[in-house]
């Protein structure tokens, strides 16, 4: 799934791809994307429209139009291709949305296992959308409160891992930099969040800013299928230090990292460095 860091990088690519242009026609393929409104309204109110901008809460993409706000979730595997005219080729049977411009290019939103989605909401009510309205803080110094992290954390009964997923707490960590993240503050991933002390935590949410910045710098992540909306791969993955890295040493101590299952998510991290206490003093 596509964390914050790539949904970032596909949002400035689309800024510098579509930003000004103006939706001609739209061709929806596979009904079940678009959740609000009509199917013929969907396509009828975005002709016509002009692309303002792109924003980004959490996981979510908002395209500013005209008269209307596109908010757009990528779900599991969720990409935007763009096309200039002169570049069009045969449509691909993943891809499900089509915007036509008038200046001939195309965007297509193409989903190999069709989870994404696509709501139209009136002018500038995107931010009220409830997906959106429910998230928490987004994870930069600015937004992301130290004293209240604490207190969510130290009243919970969850474990860490399965509590930084809830995008109530933080938004935009998924499976990669969940990992990342209390591998660099050195917390197991099964350890109760009520039983972390103030520095743990403080080390954590530190991590949590540093990881989620450097990626977006380094344009995300790829794993799998992920290209940003100008058909790049993300340069993160160079320096990962657990996801993915089974059986490897640790870069800390040179402990082979290890896989489990932690809230049915694949977890990785190095059983040296992040030992499970039940009881922190």
């Amino acid at each position: 799934m596509p964390e914050l860091p790539e949904v970032e990088t596909v949002r400035k690519g689309l800024l510098h791809l579509v930003q000004d242009k103006r939706i001609n026609e739209v061709i929806v393929r596979w009904p079940k994307i678009v959740e609000v409104p009509t199917i013929d309204e969907f396509c009828q109110n975005l002709i016509g429209e002009r692309i303002e901008t792109v924003q980004r809460r959490g996981k979510f993409l908002l395209f500013k139009l005209t008269h209307f706000d596109l908010i757009s979730h990528l779900r599991m595997e969720g990409k935007y291709e763009y096309f200039p005219e002169e570049e069009l080729s045969p449509i691909d049977k993943h891809t499900h949305v089509i915007f036509k411009f008038t200046d001939g290019s195309q965007l297509h939103y193409n989903d190999v296992r069709k989870f994404g989605r696509m709501v139209l909401v009136g002018k500038n009510q995107g931010f009220l959308y409830k997906g959106i309205q429910q998230l928490g803080p987004e994870p930069t110094r600015e937004d992301f409160d130290l004293t209240k992290f604490i207190t969510n954390l130290q009243k919970s009964t969850s474990l860490i891992k399965p509590l930084l997923l809830n995008q109530k707490v933080v938004v935009g960590l998924g499976n990669i930099y969940t990992d990342e993240a209390l591998w660099t503050a050195k917390i197991h991933p099964q350890q109760p969040a009520s039983t972390l002390t103030h520095r743990q935590i403080t080390k954590l949410h530190q991590s949590i800013i540093e990881i989620l910045a450097k990626a977006v710098n380094a344009g995300g992540t790829t794993v799998r299928s992920y290209k940003n909306a100008l058909g790049e791969a993300g340069a993160f993955q160079m320096g990962l230090n657990v996801y993915g890295k089974m059986n490897e040493p640790c870069p800390r101590c040179e402990t082979p990292i290890v896989k489990i299952k932690v809230g049915q998510r694949g977890t990785h991290f190095c059983p040296y460095c992040q030992k499970l206490r039940r009881k922190v003093s």
